[in-house]
């Protein structure tokens, strides 16, 4: 390493040091509250399995709250992206409608479901509409940045034999960025179910209402069938997204024929 990679090292470790002494970051805490942990993690051993049951209903509950959430907030964040991309707008376009979705970015789903359940009620349906406004801002920031990192070359092609902005977008800009989408929204749809599993903290529904409820009241060998069965779920959901990222992503990506 040269000189300047050591000084950037050294001011990093400096600053990690200054930080947590800011916060009162204290290794010894931690060591000497090891032995709470081993307690914690005897009781969640002493599974109740009569809930398995509950817990898998409990379950699918939370991935019918994760997935309309998902798909809804994609399709409202495709033309939202589309307007905000900064090859495609101009300044007065994108620039405040780039602000309305950091806005919408900057609240975690769980606030966004504290406000909705003052608006409509506990219940799944107030956990639904958070995950959508999340969704939106999150997948059109990501889709935004998909679209201005397209090749230029083919939209030059395009533009020069004057085709109109809408066939710009539909014969180049969209195909040219859809495998990054389905990314995207693989990765989402991820997010969403584990992030579903805590807005029960606020009585947004799910699996998440269980979970809180019996570590409230210390009764971790209930909350661990939940905990599981959430676990297992984020498992199953992980090897799906790599089977398909497999065939309409890596495949793509490496020039072969794909199959839809």
């Amino acid at each position: 390493m040269n000189p300047k990679n050591n000084l950037i090292i050294g001011l990093i470790i400096a600053g990690i040091i200054a930080m947590s002494y800011n916060i009162d970051a204290n290794p010894a805490e931690f060591v000497e509250g090891l032995p709470n942990l081993a307690i914690v993690v005897k009781e969640m051993a002493e599974v109740e399995p009569d809930l398995f049951a509950i817990a898998f209903w409990s379950m699918l509950e939370t991935i019918e709250m994760a997935f309309i959430g998902t798909v809804v907030g994609v399709v409202i964040a495709l033309p939202l992206s589309l307007l905000a991309a900064r090859n495609l707008n101009s300044k007065l376009i994108y620039v405040p409608l780039r602000g309305i979705l950091a806005a919408t970015r900057t609240f975690p789903s769980i606030l966004w479901a504290i406000l909705f359940v003052i608006m409509v009620g506990l219940g799944p349906f107030a956990g639904v509409l958070a995950i959508i406004m999340y969704t939106i801002g999150f997948i059109a920031k990501l889709q935004y940045e998909s679209i201005e990192a397209v090749d230029s070359e083919p939209v030059e092609a395009v533009n020069s034999i004057g085709v109109s902005k809408l066939q710009l977008i539909r014969h180049v800009v969209i195909p040219e960025s859809a495998p990054h989408l389905i990314s995207q929204v693989l990765y989402m749809f991820d997010y969403n179910v584990r992030q579903t599993s805590i807005l029960g903290l606020v009585g947004a529904g799910g699996i998440g209402f269980y979970i809180i409820n019996y570590i409230k009241f210390f009764e971790y060998g209930k909350a661990a069938v939940f905990m599981i069965v959430v676990l297992i779920t984020v498992l199953i959901i992980d090897f799906v997204s790599v089977k398909i990222r497999d065939k309409y992503i890596v495949k793509e990506q490496k020039g072969m024929q794909v199959k839809v």
